[in-house]
């Protein structure tokens, strides 16, 4: 079967697809080149570039950085739409299901703004639709008048129990930090189980799922290193992948790098993971070390896509550095606005 207007292509083609459009993405020299560019000819350069119909529907409502980012949201929700509609069976399945983590963002940011008083449009500025909920519901959510409403208009969706129990202490902290982690929690244990529910493609669903969770505990373990943060995180870990939340507890509260770093290498079972973090043995600026791991995360990812080629892979690696144009060309404009130097802008990037 091929591509058509009534439904879905094939596995072979989808997948192919996505290797097409992967080899469409800005190059590393390109982003290079915009560091040496001022804000107004990077939006032309980006306006040349797969977001100049966005830039160019825009620009009557939007200018500089505003039309930018508006514009990158648009293009990203639209090609992740896209690739949804020709994409079959238990990749369609798998895929809805990974992109609610952008609900979750989307409907984060709408509390979040509505507890801070922010003005409806700009609130609607950093959304990004590009999850199962789209512009239409993302909008009669912002149209609420307070985050409790906003709470309500969402019963009957998987989040609407965890954000009702836990949108109280957000409210009285003024933080949802641990709101936004027990989302997330509930999130990855979904696509666990999704995975182990014997659905075509599960066990390499599986394999990615883990990989990412593993990342984003570590990710957080060095940044509650940066913070100095030593007390009880096992709420803040997510469960599912090589370490249990009691074993990332332990881990947490070694002192000494080294030590810190070997505990890590013991479970991972990555080799360009177990590389990377050796590389961390000295003392680097959370910043870098993100970027580090979120680019170990992405050549990872490639090497499942290569092992397993009409699979969930090629669609996942499409979607995530897909994702990741889209923040590099923010980071470089909100830089450039900022006048932050080349150099300063270019440690934000995953390239």
């Amino acid at each position: 079967m091929v591509e058509t207007k009534r439904g879905p292509a094939s596995y072979h083609y989808v997948c192919t697809r996505m290797r097409v459009r992967k080899s469409l993405l800005i190059p590393k020299e390109e982003y290079l080149r915009m560091l040496n560019m001022s804000l107004p000819e990077i939006t032309r350069s980006i306006g040349e570039t797969g977001y100049k119909k966005e830039i160019d529907e825009l620009a009557t409502s939007f200018s500089g950085i505003d039309l930018v980012e508006v514009a990158l949201s648009w293009n990203l929700a639209k090609e992740y739409q896209r690739i949804l509609a020709i994409t079959p069976g238990a990749l369609r399945h798998f895929t809805e299901n990974y992109l609610r983590s952008w609900d979750i963002q989307n409907v984060l940011t709408i509390l979040r703004g509505k507890m801070q008083g922010v003005a409806a449009g700009r609130i609607k500025e950093l959304m990004i639709p590009a999850g199962m909920k789209d512009r239409a519901f993302l909008d009669r959510l912002l149209a609420e008048e307070t985050p409790e409403r906003v709470v309500e208009a969402l019963k009957g969706r998987r989040i609407h129990q965890t954000l009702e129990e836990g949108l109280p202490e957000a409210m009285e902290t003024g933080s949802f930090a641990n709101l936004e982690n027990r989302l997330y929690v509930q999130f990855y244990d979904e696509l666990v189980r999704d995975a182990m529910s014997g659905i075509k493609g599960g066990r390499i669903f599986l394999e990615y799922i883990r990989l990412e969770i593993d990342v984003k505990n570590i990710k957080n373990l060095f940044r509650l290193r940066a913070s100095g943060i030593e007390e009880e995180i096992r709420d803040l870990m997510i469960p599912g992948g090589s370490f249990t939340p009691r074993e990332l507890q332990v881990i947490n509260t070694t002192r000494d790098r080294d030590e810190f770093i070997d505990l890590l290498k013991k479970r991972v079972h990555s080799p360009p993971l177990k590389s990377a973090l050796e590389g961390l043995r000295k003392k680097r600026p959370i910043r870098e070390i993100v970027v580090e791991l979120t680019r170990i995360q992405l050549d990872q990812m490639e090497r499942m896509s290569k092992r397993h080629p009409f699979s969930i892979c090629p669609i996942f690696v499409y979607l995530e550095k897909k994702k990741h144009e889209v923040l590099n060309l923010r980071a470089i404009t909100r830089g450039k606005e900022s006048h932050l130097p080349a150099e300063q802008i270019q440690g934000y990037l995953v390239m």
